[in-house]
């Protein structure tokens, strides 16, 4: 016979959350257990230094950050340094100009979707 065409694929995004109101799907169970805690509240990742509790490892990671002033993101144009990458990231946008989030009603453009979002409910 010839073979299940789809037996080396990973199934996509195969397991539910299991909340009702939740439609977040995932790969991996850990990646799963690790959302649902999520909805339990849970945060077992503690700062030593000011006791601010996290759900995930890394977040207690970046947030250590806080205390230690590191900043290993750094701007290669003008410098600048952040804690996280994501915010580099955003901030080379005003160097690029680049507005990636755009209004689906005026076609209005922004560098953050928070501020598209806010936009659009003046429609």
């Amino acid at each position: 016979g010839v073979p299940d065409a789809g037996r080396n694929h990973r199934p996509e995004r195969s397991r539910p959350c299991k909340r009702s109101f939740c439609e977040r799907r995932f790969e991996e169970p850990a990646y799963l257990k690790r959302h649902e805690r999520t909805h339990a509240g849970e945060k077992p990742h503690r700062c030593d230094a000011c006791g601010r509790a996290f759900a995930r490892r890394s977040g207690l990671e970046y947030h250590r950050r806080v205390h230690t002033g590191e900043r290993p993101y750094g701007c290669e144009v003008c410098g600048r340094a952040f804690a996280q990458y994501g915010n580099l990231k955003v901030h080379r946008r005003t160097h690029t100009g680049e507005r990636p989030h755009r209004c689906d009603v005026c076609g209005r453009s922004f560098t953050l979707c928070s501020n598209m979002k806010t936009h659009q409910r003046t429609h």
